[in-house]
This record gives structure tokens, C-alpha cells and sequence, in this order.
């Protein structure tokens, strides 16, 4: 790698080390040369000039943070020496220009996708089981286990058998901490019974019941959204019977969100069972008749304005937004110069980027709705003493996100250049071509929890620390920010951007890599490492702080 720092915006008062530097070491960028007071790892930034106490620091041509006491130019950023600060933002009437990128290599591309009765099309064929109390989770992982073993969807065989193993030993007296762990991880190769049903997906939660009205009901909208999915073909509903969210009320919102709904919905409500026994196995023989007719479903040609994406990124890193975060942002553009709807969420990984976000939307309503769901956000925060300036967590800010300003303009990379089509609260669905902000905390689960329940078919993941997350019915790819990365955890990782960062490839190359996978994966030819595990995370936000 020739290149060892990195201006990311002009106006930047600060570079990013893309390899670990030393202190007194004098690096070049442009036609200046800086002599470093401080070891400055990979992934973490160095002042360009000398800053006072108070003085603003830019990173991505915005303001990051404020200096707590006075830094030389060469010294390294650190939680200590900078605080989160972030510039206010207001509506201000301006056409926004947007540029789309050349999309000629895509222009004659399709993917083989579920085509629904009202015109949706998935990426993938699930049968959804869901309670709507948590008094019913024992009853689906009994159900789940059944289903799983018998039908063919395990990713558990390995480790049983494993354990079996060492259990074996263990009885014919053999010493266990010599056992051949490599050959008995060997995978085994499960037999789907059903051809064309992608997974058998179980919404286990903490909800329904105990807590306010308006969390029954915010947990009732959510579960409606994923029977609702495109991905979903048909759901089985386990209901205790006495919890706040009623059947009746859960049917209610699924026909307000979805007035022609059809597919097919199976309601067991055990305090009307003969027995918990009876209650499962007919769940299972019922949910079972169904599969078969789902199991007719086949895949078909769709354009590829169908898509409807999500960007996420979790335990991200210094080089989150400059080089993965950057790709997926112009794979973004060229989905939505496709005609395809992309969304972004995490609205406190928002926090900076505001105005340029406000200066983007397509009119004065859609800005306002951004604005006041982002105040309300904060103001939330701040009532329990919180705030967005403790979003990074300990991992980002070791690996070089200082601030949460910082974390958030590299975060909003991920939403590509185009005009902001929509704002959508939680739960609210995609409708609007184009990109859409969507109100979700940061956290990982909660954040892709919400952006599935707003209709994405698929998410795109960046990570640079790794993270396992996956959700129940869209399937998530990984992407790695850096081959590091991408080395040391590849059983998650499918996509690795750190080419960006040594130099080998551009943005726009890696970008159209990763639409070009996007594409395979809606398909069906490739199976993205969250599903093939597994990882199905399910985390409803209760619309209380978190961050």
C-alpha cells in the first residue's frame, strides 16, 4: 500500500491513518508533509493543524467534535482530547441536484424472486411462526426444534454430534481436552423435505403482555409488518389468550397495513386447547398441510426495481466510512437509479448529517417529518440523562470512531447521493421508490428488526470489528471493511471491501460488485453466511431510549 493517509472531505482538519504510523514519523498528503507527535494506530485520525480549546474539528466536511484542551498538529484524536459536537440543522428551501450513476451494466439484469398476489416480490419463501405473547415462546422453540430436525433447516448437527462425541469419550474413559475437534466440526448436509420454502422462521420475543398498551400495540404493528412480508408466504399465530395483544387486534392492524391480504394465517389460541400437546401438534399438522401448497411457489423473472434494500453497519470501525459504508452507498445510487427503493435507518447514527440529509428531500414535508422524529429521538435521550454523544460503543472508539458525529457521517454514507424519497416511523412500510429514512435506534437487532418491518428484502451489513446479526426473514450480507477482517471471520462474512483501502479497486468497482451479488442473492444462487447460519435476531423497540 503506497498511500498511508487518508483526507476524506477538503475542509477536513484531520487525516485518517490507513496503516499504523509512528510517532516523529513525517507523512505526506497532497503537498504537505506532518511529523506525528503521537503513534497513530490504523483506522484513527491526527490533527492537520493546531487547535485551541473549543476550536471545531471537521471530518467528511463537517464539524465532529470540539477539542477539550489545546492539540498540536500531528497529535492523535482521542476521547479525551475531543468531545461529540455536531452542527444544528433547519429546513431551508433548495432544489437538490443529484447526478445517478451509469447504470448500462445492469440495465438488461433481472432476479428470480417470489412474485406475491398483490405484486410484491420477495427475495426468499419463509413460513413465519409468530407468538402474540411471550407465554408462547417455549411452545415455538418445541415447535421450531421439531420442525427444523424433520424438515431439513438444522444448522445444529455439527454440534450435536460433536457433543455426542465428546460424551462418548468421556464414558470410555478418554481424555475429552485431546479430542479431534476439526474432524468432528465437519458440516453436516441437511435434506430439505420442501424444495421451494427458504426456512421456517420463529418470532420469539419479550412482548404482548406486562408492559404498556402502546408497547402491545407498537409490538402488534411490528408482527403484522413481517406476516405482511414479501419474503413471507404464510404464518401460523400462537396466542395464550388473556396478554394485551389480542388475535383480534393483531388481525386488525394486519388488514389496516395490508387491506387485501391473503396468505394463508393459521390462530392457536391455547387456553381454548385441550392441552398444551394437542396445541402443538396441530400447529405442526396444520402449519405442515400449508407448506406443501407453498412449496408450489417457484421463482420468477422480476426487474430489479422490485428490490427494496436495507443499509446497516454494526461494530463498525475507522474505516467504516471510507470504504464499505462508501461501496454500499453506490451500490444505493444504482438501485435507486434502477427504480428500487433503498432504506436507511439508525436515526441516532444520524446525528451530524442532518442538514445534508434535510437539503436532500424531495419537499418541505418530507424534511419536517425527518426533523421532528430526529428531535423527538434526542430529546428522549436527554430526559434520562442519555444523549447521542454515548452512541459509540467502546469497540468503536477503540478502532478510531471517537465521536458519535464521526461514527454518524460515515454511517449516512451508506444512503449513496440520491434525493431523500420518504421518512418513514417505525414500522411504517415502503411505498415510495427511491430512498427512505427509517426511524430505528442504532442498535444492530433493532435497527434490522425495524428496517424488515419497513419491507426491505434484503441488508446490507458492513462491519469492521464483525458482527454475527442476521434477522428471521430477510436475509442479511456482511461486508467486511477490511481484509483483516474478512480473514479472520469468514464463516460471517461474504462481501470484503478492504480493497478500498489497500487500493486495488475504487468505490464505484466495489459498488457494482456488491449490486452484482445483491442480485445473485435475491436470486437464490448464493446464500448469504447470517442465513446459511441461521441468525435469525428478532428485537422489537419498545420506543424507549436506546441507542
Amino acid at each position: 500500500m503506497s498511500q498511508k493517509v487518508l483526507k476524506v472531505h477538503p475542509s477536513d482538519n484531520v487525516l485518517v491513518a490507513l496503516v499504523d504510523l509512528k510517532k516523529g514519523e513525517s507523512v505526506q498528503w497532497s503537498n504537505e508533509s506532518f511529523v506525528l507527535v503521537d503513534d497513530i494506530p490504523a483506522k484513527h485520525k491526527f490533527f492537520t493543524v493546531s487547535l485551541k480549546k473549543g476550536e471545531k474539528v471537521t471530518m467528511y466536511g463537517v464539524t465532529v467534535g470540539t477539542v477539550q484542551s489545546a492539540v498540536d498538529s500531528g497529535s492523535c484524536m482521542t476521547v479525551e482530547n475531543t468531545r461529540h459536537a455536531a452542527d444544528s440543522f433547519d429546513y431551508r428551501a433548495k432544489k437538490y441536484q443529484w447526478s445517478p450513476p451509469d447504470t448500462s451494466h445492469f440495465k438488461d439484469r433481472t432476479f428470480k424472486g417470489y412474485r406475491r398476489s398483490d405484486g410484491r416480490v420477495g427475495t426468499a419463501n419463509y413460513w413465519l411462526f409468530l407468538p402474540t405473547v411471550f407465554c408462547e415462546n417455549r411452545n415455538l422453540d418445541v415447535i421450531r426444534e421439531a420442525m427444523h430436525n424433520e424438515l431439513g433447516y438444522t444448522v445444529t448437527e455439527q454440534y450435536k454430534s460433536f457433543t455426542r462425541h465428546l460424551a462418548d469419550a468421556y464414558r470410555n474413559g478418554e481424555d475429552v481436552s485431546s479430542f479431534n475437534e476439526a474432524t468432528s466440526l465437519a458440516p453436516v448436509q441437511s435434506t430439505r423435505l420442501f424444495r421451494n420454502i427458504d426456512g421456517i422462521k420463529f418470532l420469539n420475543h419479550a412482548g404482548g403482555c406486562g408492559g404498556t398498551r402502546q408497547d402491545a400495540e407498537t409490538l402488534g404493528r411490528l408482527l403484522a409488518a413481517y406476516a405482511d412480508h414479501p419474503n413471507v408466504a404464510g404464518i401460523t399465530v400462537l396466542s395464550l389468550g388473556c396478554q394485551h395483544l389480542q388475535v383480534n387486534d393483531f388481525v386488525k392492524y394486519l388488514k389496516e397495513r395490508n387491506p387485501s391480504f391473503d396468505k394463508p394465517l393459521l390462530i392457536f389460541e391455547q387456553q381454548q386447547s385441550k392441552s398444551e400437546p394437542e396445541l402443538i401438534k396441530e400447529a405442526i399438522q396444520q402449519t405442515f398441510i400449508h407448506l406443501i401448497e407453498a412449496n408450489k411457489i417457484e421463482r420468477e423473472d422480476a426487474p430489479l426495481s422490485e428490490l427494496c434494500v436495507g443499509m446497516k453497519c454494526g461494530g463498525s470501525d475507522g474505516f467504516s466510512g471510507i470504504s464499505a459504508n462508501p461501496a454500499v452507498g453506490h451500490c444505493a445510487d444504482l438501485i435507486v437509479a434502477l427504480g428500487g427503493k433503498v432504506l436507511l435507518a439508525e436515526f441516532p447514527e444520524l446525528c451530524g448529517a442532518e442538514q445534508d440529509l434535510i437539503d436532500r428531500s424531495v419537499d418541505e414535508p418530507t424534511a419536517r417529518k425527518f426533523m421532528k422524529l430526529m428531535n423527538a429521538y434526542n430529546d428522549l435521550a436527554h430526559m434520562v440523562g442519555s444523549g447521542f454523544h454515548m452512541n459509540p460503543s467502546p469497540g468503536n472508539i477503540k478502532d478510531g470512531l471517537i465521536t458519535d458525529a464521526i461514527k454518524s457521517a460515515g454511517a449516512c454514507k451508506k444512503g449513496g447521493t440520491s434525493p431523500v424519497a420518504d421518512v418513514l416511523d417505525y414500522t411504517e412500510p415502503a411505498t415510495k421508490p427511491g430512498l427512505s429514512l427509517v426511524c430505528t435506534p442504532g442498535n444492530d437487532v433493532e435497527a434490522t428488526t425495524g428496517k424488515a418491518a419497513s419491507g426491505a428484502t434484503l441488508i446490507l451489513f458492513t462491519t469492521g470489528l464483525g458482527t454475527p446479526t442476521g434477522n428471521p426473514v430477510c436475509p442479511v450480507i456482511k461486508l467486511s471493511t477490511n481484509s483483516k477482517l474478512a480473514r479472520r471471520m469468514g464463516d460471517i462474512i461474504d462481501i470484503d471491501t478492504g480493497s478500498i483501502i489497500e487500493g486495488t479497486k475504487s468505490i464505484e468497482e466495489v459498488g457494482e460488485e456488491i449490486l452484482d451479488y445483491v442480485i445473485r442473492a435475491a436470486s437464490g444462487e448464493v446464500i448469504p453466511k447470517a442465513v446459511l447460519l441461521n441468525q435469525d435476531d428478532f428485537i422489537p423497540w419498545k420506543r424507549g431510549v436506546s441507542l
